[in-house]
């Protein structure tokens, strides 16, 4: 039973960059880890023999679940943050209690800038944290360049600032720095150096770019090439370099982020709490719809229960909709912007991913049941007398009236069944005239399915509008005398499936475009779309073998081909001057056609 639920998962996990925990029988987590894709990380844990402790380790999992993030240093990150919340037994990142590193601006009299793994709460103000040390180190290689700050320990004491307490040291004399302790700079113009250095922290590094750039050429240009790559590795990186996270970031404070994915019939939703500016968790639930609740009610029931569940007290909480609801002293944020946005657009991912993976899961779980509930829908909207377990699609095609033929796919319980596709030559219709071969087909397959006795479709559906409905309608109805309910379904100017057609006069059925209906609508107009077409061309080809093309001594099929895709009709190729042909198929070949057809 085990076995079948996690290859289930693996089935539904995303080629995305996140991070997925593993969960033991209890419902403990037992390891958490990052990955550039889902999908190929955790599949190679059961795909492949493993050994020792991996191998004890895939034996204790009995469940998966895993958050996605937006990049692969994103993921770096939440991983660390997930460690060291749930401390699972089997990550060893644990044993050294690895963090990841800040940009330290010390809150002292001539601040400091330096690297720390330790954030402490002294009015200092901290950036990252960085998932790369070389990253931050390269960064602080570069601003000691731009702004010479000072590196030594000091505590400076404004009395003692120029009066030669302090003397300046060897940084001062290589001009790594400015000797603030001798007074040699004002503090008011390195207050000016740090301000600088925070909007290069803060990412507006294009200034930057162009001084490295420039320095880059003078060293090339006076041939040393060394310092140049040097120089070009430190552009390259800090022009991927990105100063905060959506993760994890210094300037968010302890909040809970609440997002949503509707689906009619249920409602997912993601929850995020963020502690110290650090995703520290992330759950995803999904509601079933009992009456008509709105969005704003079922939202405001998952901030109780997940609050309650997790025993928050958080005083922030960022939501994509205004809420009507009251929580004491807490305050509802819909954010327009900025990083509070961006962090709720990155919950908004995970509630559609954990849909997604829902619905996924069900459909391999119970393929019938799931196809049962799409059609249920299917009947409710178009007020069916019953579940259309057999739905039967037409679409003709032709090219410039000739090679005319019709295909119709049936899709049994909503999938397709591919032994019941049939194909049509138009025989009755000269020209193109798409209502009357429509009526030639559905002639031709109805009459012979009442004369043999066999089952009619639940559902009739049209690959067009009102115009192709009522030529259906005037065969089924009016000359068969039969009773099946028809459908269209129209598309928009860009041939995109757009509105679902019924009753008659045809009227507009409201299917929502994320629907599963609607997928499964837009599968039906693809399949029978690709069916006609594919076995149009096929005709179109044969039909070549046989025109009065293939009379003409040197040319081929592929240059018939050419010239009756290009000029539609072997009369249009007759009419064509000799310089035409040539700009199709070239001087020689044109000659013998426009010989073989003036000949006399």
């Amino acid at each position: 039973m085990k076995s079948e639920k996690i290859a289930s998962i693996l089935k539904t996990l995303p080629a995305s960059p996140g991070v997925y925990q593993y969960l033991d029988e209890t419902g403990e987590i037992i390891y958490v880890g990052k990955a550039k894709n889902l999908k190929r990380r955790v599949s190679s844990y059961f795909n492949k023999e493993q050994t020792g402790k991996t191998r004890l380790l895939v034996s204790k999992i009995a469940d998966i679940r895993f958050t996605v993030v937006g990049s692969e240093a994103e993921a770096f990150l939440l991983e660390n943050n997930f460690i060291k919340q749930y401390k699972p037994r089997y990550n060893i990142m644990l044993k050294d209690d690895k963090t990841y590193p800040w940009i330290c601006v010390k809150a002292e009299l001539f601040p400091r800038v330096f690297l720390t793994r330790k954030k402490v709460g002294d009015g200092s103000l901290y950036f990252g944290p960085y998932p790369s040390v070389m990253t931050a180190k390269t960064l602080l290689d570069i601003l000691k360049q731009l702004y010479p700050l000072r590196t030594c320990k000091h505590s400076f004491k404004p009395g003692d600032i120029g009066t030669g307490h302090y003397r300046p040291c060897l940084e001062y004399q290589i001009g790594n720095c400015k000797a603030p302790c001798a007074g040699y700079i004002s503090e008011e113009d390195y207050r000016t150096m740090i301000l600088n250095m925070k909007e290069v922290i803060k990412g507006n590094i294009s200034g930057v770019l162009k001084d490295l750039k420039t320095q880059m050429m003078e060293h090339a240009a006076k041939m040393e090439f060394e310092q140049a790559h040097a120089l070009k590795q430190k552009y390259d990186l800090l022009e991927n370099y990105h100063s905060h996270s959506i993760v994890s970031s210094n300037t968010l404070h302890d909040m809970e982020v609440f997002s949503f994915d509707d689906a009619d019939s249920s409602f997912y939703v993601n929850y995020m709490r963020i502690i110290q500016g650090a995703v520290i968790q992330a759950f995803s639930i999904e509601m079933k719809r009992r009456l008509e609740e709105t969005q704003e009610e079922l939202l405001s029931l998952a901030i109780i229960e997940l609050r309650q569940r997790f025993e928050s007290n958080v005083k922030e909480i960022i939501v994509p909709i205004s809420l009507d609801m009251e929580l004491g002293d807490v305050r509802f944020t819909v954010p327009k912007k900025g990083e509070k946005l961006e962090i709720l657009n990155l919950s908004t991912r995970n509630a559609k991913q954990y849909r997604a993976e829902t619905e996924k899961l069900r459909s391999l779980v119970d393929p019938e049941r799931h196809a049962m509930r799409v059609l249920t829908e299917l009947q409710d909207s178009l007020h069916l007398p019953r579940i259309p377990e057999v739905i039967e699609c037409f679409d003709n095609s032709n090219f410039q009236g000739d090679y005319a033929v019709a295909g119709m796919v049936q899709f049994l319980n909503g999938r397709p069944n591919k032994k019941e596709y049939r194909h049509f030559n138009i025989k009755t219709v000269e020209g193109s005239d798409d209502y009357a071969s429509m009526k030639e087909v559905v002639r031709r397959r109805y009459s012979r399915l009442v004369e043999e006795g066999k089952r009619l479709p639940d559902l009739i559906i049209t690959d067009g509008g009102k115009g192709q409905m009522e030529v259906v309608r005037q065969v089924i109805e009016d000359e068969l005398h039969i009773g099946i309910p028809i459908a269209g379904l129209a598309k928009d100017d860009r041939h995109r499936t757009n509105e679902l057609l019924y009753g008659f006069p045809p009227s507009t059925v409201q299917v929502k475009p994320n629907s599963e209906l609607f997928r499964l609508l837009m599968y039906i107009q693809d399949e029978v779309h690709r069916f006609a077409i594919t076995f149009h061309r096929k005709q179109f080809r044969k039909g070549f073998i046989h025109s009065e093309m293939n009379n003409i001594k040197g040319i081929g099929k592929q240059t018939a081909e050419k010239l009756l895709l290009e000029l539609k009709s072997v009369q249009n190729i007759k009419d064509a001057d000799l310089q035409k042909l040539s700009g199709i198929i070239g001087p020689a070949k044109a000659k013998i056609v426009f010989e073989h057809f003036h000949q006399n």
